[in-house]
């Protein structure tokens, strides 16, 4: 979820943690973070989320965040274990990177040789690592400006999908970036607000009554979570960048 205010993300997360053993088969372990100003809530679990006490926790507490990264997994490479659960999180120029993959890179050994390093056995953190090693490498000193970053971010990007499915969401709690391969769906839910209702649950919301005028939220899953909604397919190969819950830049 990306938003131009910090918003709860409770609807959308019923249908996510169903995903997660109910009406889907991704029984390996999930995880979200909340970015909050300078800071990031991370909450892990090994147990499918569906059943997952941390997750009953999370539906309890209404964090609010402009971006958050979610995550179910279906085990491909390494071990079902909380070291090996997304989103992942790391720190470059001074803020909190956090990571989340889905697909499967095969034949992927990176080599790695800065600080970041994998904790778990999986492809994704392996990716990861690799990528913020390439941008500590080109851009050693500071974060660079949000159109250079998009470029060598699209060019690493490239080269991971020629290693696999890698459908992908990255953010600094700035920016959301979202790039896919095969698929993934996103939906701009602002003013005039409608009722939404979720496909994996009985569970309906009229949004005019929970926002303003003036609030904008972008949520990005693989496959959408609502059945009276238009959500837009990402083409393969596109990255997108998301600010203040609309997609800012994109490769044309």
């Amino acid at each position: 979820m990306n938003c131009n205010v910090p918003t709860d993300i409770c609807f959308s997360f019923e249908g996510f943690c169903a995903r997660g053993g109910k009406t889907d088969e991704h029984r390996d372990g999930w995880g979200i973070a909340f970015f909050e100003d300078l800071g990031c809530r991370l909450f892990l679990d090994d147990n499918p989320s569906i059943s997952s006490p941390i997750a009953e926790l999370v539906k309890k507490y209404p964090i609010k965040s402009r971006n958050v990264i979610a995550h179910i997994r279906k085990a491909t490479q390494g071990e079902v274990g909380l070291e090996n659960c997304h989103p992942f999180q790391r720190e470059l120029w001074g803020n909190y990177w956090v990571f989340a993959h889905n697909g499967n890179l095969e034949n992927f050994e990176p080599n790695l040789i800065g600080p970041y390093q994998p904790v778990g056995a999986t492809d994704s953190e392996k990716a990861f690592c690799l990528l913020l090693q390439i941008l500590r490498e080109n851009f050693p000193n500071s974060k660079p400006s949000l159109e250079k970053l998009r470029q060598v971010l699209q060019t690493i990007m490239d080269i991971f999908s020629s290693y696999g499915i890698f459908n992908c969401l990255l953010s600094n709690g700035e920016y959301l970036f979202v790039y896919c391969t095969t698929q993934l769906h996103y939906l701009v839910r602002q003013a005039p607000f409608a009722a939404a209702h979720l496909v994996d649950e009985d569970i309906t919301v009229d949004f005019q009554a929970l926002t303003s005028q003036e609030d904008r939220v972008a949520i990005i899953a693989t496959i959408p979570l609502t059945d009276n909604e238009s959500w837009t397919a990402i083409a393969p190969g596109k990255l997108l960048v998301f600010q203040d819950g609309i997609p800012i830049l994109s490769e044309t």
